[in-house]
């Protein structure tokens, strides 16, 4: 029974059209797709320019057959009461609405009109199907948290009976709990692995020490499908070793859609058929393929709230390689608001300074995960999960790496957890900055 699609015809979301008009939308070629891709940018400003009192205000210069008048908006635009938000003729009562789980410091309410949430999984279905994964046929082993009030727990617990999966407690990585999760895979004819990377990570780690590659305890799984957290390219061959199937990177944003899926080639194909993804630089000029800038997005379909040039606070490349009809995010580099920024005033990003940190620390195999503060312009603290304390030479290897690649004088501090603190929806954020830039 096809019990995931048919929900969401209950729920009122148009599945069935949503498909049809994907189909529509992939079967143009390239000078098709050009004029398609251009209609729809003029028509979706235009559209909220006559019916959202709030981008009426916004966008007031904007001229929807000029791209370059179409003002860039960020997350701090779109938190107001939603109310405030919404197109003519949409309400609370005929509208999807959800919230961002604020794993960026600004969660907000948004929505959309119901046809483009449809469209959102009619591309997320398509995307799985690359690999043979079906939502209504197939069963997921997920790795994601789940809100702890009754009311949530359950509301969640229904939709993963519904999507045929099973859920994970991402919240506990201790070798007990991981040794329950390999006796579940032994029990249960899982399909494909989903979820945040990290805890996905350290289950490959346990299966490493273990010795054993799950899918020879679970030979129904065909793929492991990662998303919300950084994949870095030496956990990725790790977990595909251990877990004995293709690792596939995801990278989607809930209020706008599937952004990026990695196809059966490795390219990581951006979503050109509901989504227009551009890369500008910080006077918001668009730059070309091949060169990193901020990654600011444009939904084409949805009409219950403007994401128009909607910067997502991302930074990253698209290939040289991309076309509009086939855009590849080369690269995602971090968070603008992931900098570390040093006494000097150099400023760099957080996270390439982890990787660093991590090739160092990961070498000792009884270091499981860890993440970086800063706590003061000169001061960072390392806390990581671990059988054992660091060595001293291992400290003293991190402390010299990290001044090498910042600056001199800066005081690095370890400290040594039983587990690392993880947002409410269980991500793991690998580096933040306690530091108030503006003071």
């Amino acid at each position: 029974m096809n019990l995931f699609n048919l929900s969401l015809k209950i729920k009122g979301f148009p599945i069935r059209e949503a498909k049809l008009a994907l189909k529509e939308i992939q079967k143009k070629n390239d000078a098709e797709f050009n004029i398609y891709l251009e209609t729809k940018k003029q028509d979706i400003v235009a559209y909220h320019l006559k019916h959202n009192s709030f981008y009426k205000s916004f966008g007031k210069n904007a001229n929807p057959q000029d791209w370059n008048t179409v003002p860039v908006m960020t997350k701090k635009d779109l938190q107001n009461p939603l109310e405030t938000l919404l197109s003519d003729g949409f309400s609370l009562k005929n509208i999807y609405v959800d919230k961002t789980s604020g794993a960026s410091g600004q969660p907000f309410v948004f929505s959309k009109d119901k046809f483009t949430h449809a469209l959102t999984w009619s591309v997320i279905m398509d995307r799985f199907s690359w690999f043979n994964l079906n939502f209504n046929t197939t069963k997921q082993a997920r790795f994601y948290g789940i809100p702890l009030d009754k009311k949530g727990y359950y509301t969640e617990k229904l939709k993963d009976f519904i999507s045929n999966r099973y859920r994970f407690n991402v919240f506990d990585l201790s070798d007990h709990a991981l040794e329950n999760w390999l006796a579940d895979f032994k029990k249960k004819p899982f399909a494909y692995l989903n979820g945040y990377t990290s805890p996905i990570v350290q289950f490959a780690k346990y299966l490493q020490h273990r010795n054993i590659i799950l899918k020879t305890v679970c030979p129904t799984l065909k793929a492991c499908v990662v998303t919300s957290e950084m994949l870095f390219e030496n956990d990725k061959q790790l977990m595909e070793k251990w877990l004995g199937v293709p690792v596939i990177n995801e990278y989607g944003a809930s209020e706008l859609d599937l952004i990026a899926f990695e196809n059966i080639k490795g390219e990581w194909v951006a979503n050109s058929e509901t989504l227009f993804i551009e890369v500008l630089d910080e006077n918001n000029h668009v730059l070309p393929y091949g060169q990193e800038g901020r990654l600011v997005i444009t939904s084409l379909y949805n009409r219950a709230q403007p994401f128009i040039r909607y910067d997502i606070g991302d930074i990253g490349i698209l290939s040289k390689k991309s076309t509009p009809h086939k855009p590849i995010l080369e690269k995602l580099t971090g968070r603008t608001n992931d900098m570390a920024i040093l006494p000097s005033g150099k400023k760099a990003a957080g996270l390439t300074f982890y990787y660093i940190t991590k090739s160092i620390i990961e070498n000792d195999s009884s270091v499981k995960e860890f993440i970086i503060e800063q706590l003061k312009l000169d001061t960072f603290k390392i806390h990581y999960v671990s059988e054992k304390n660091l060595s001293s030479a291992k400290i003293q290897m991190v402390k010299n790496e990290m001044e090498n690649y910042l600056e001199k004088g800066l005081t690095i501090l370890f400290e040594r957890e039983t587990k690392l603190k993880r947002s409410k929806s269980g991500k793991l954020k690998q580096f933040s900055s306690l530091i108030n830039p503006n003071k």
